[in-house]
C-alpha cells in the first residue's frame, strides 16, 4: 500500500502519512494556505514513504530496494501499519543477498 507525506522544509515539518495523492495535494495545500499565505516554500519535498517514513527519493538504490521489499512483504499481513517486523526487513536482505550471490555465480561460471 502506498503512503506518502508532505514535507515544509521552511516550517520543518511534515504531514501525516496519507493513502491517496488527493490527499497529499490537500495537506499540502492547506499547509500552504494557512502558513505561508499561499505561497509555495522553497525546496518542500513531496513524495512515496515507506514503512518508517523515509521518502524513498532520499534512499540510496540499494537501501530503497530493501525498504520496497520489506515493506511488501509487511503489507501482506498489515496493510494500514508503519514500521517493519523484523521477518521482513531479515527476508528482504535474504533476497538482496541471494539475488547478488546468483548474479556473482553467472559471471564468475561466463568467465
Amino acid at each position: 500500500m502506498r503512503r506518502y507525506v508532505y514535507r515544509c522544509t521552511v516550517c520543518r515539518t511534515s504531514s501525516p502519512v496519507v493513502r491517496q495523492l488527493d490527499d497529499l495535494a490537500a495537506e499540502g495545500e492547506a499547509h500552504r494556505l494557512a502558513l505561508h499565505g499561499g505561497h509555495i516554500p522553497d525546496a518542500e519535498a513531496v513524495g512515496q514513504v515507506d514503512r518508517l517514513g523515509r521518502l524513498y527519493a532520499s534512499l540510496g538504490p540499494l537501501i530503497a530496494m530493501h525498504a520496497r521489499i520489506a515493506d511488501g512483504l509487511s503489507d501482506l499481513r498489515d496493510p494500514k501499519g508503519m514500521g517493519y517486523p523484523f521477518w521482513a526487513s531479515a527476508t528482504a536482505t535474504l533476497l538482496l543477498g541471494s539475488a547478488a550471490a546468483l548474479v556473482f555465480g553467472v559471471i564468475s561460471a561466463a568467465l
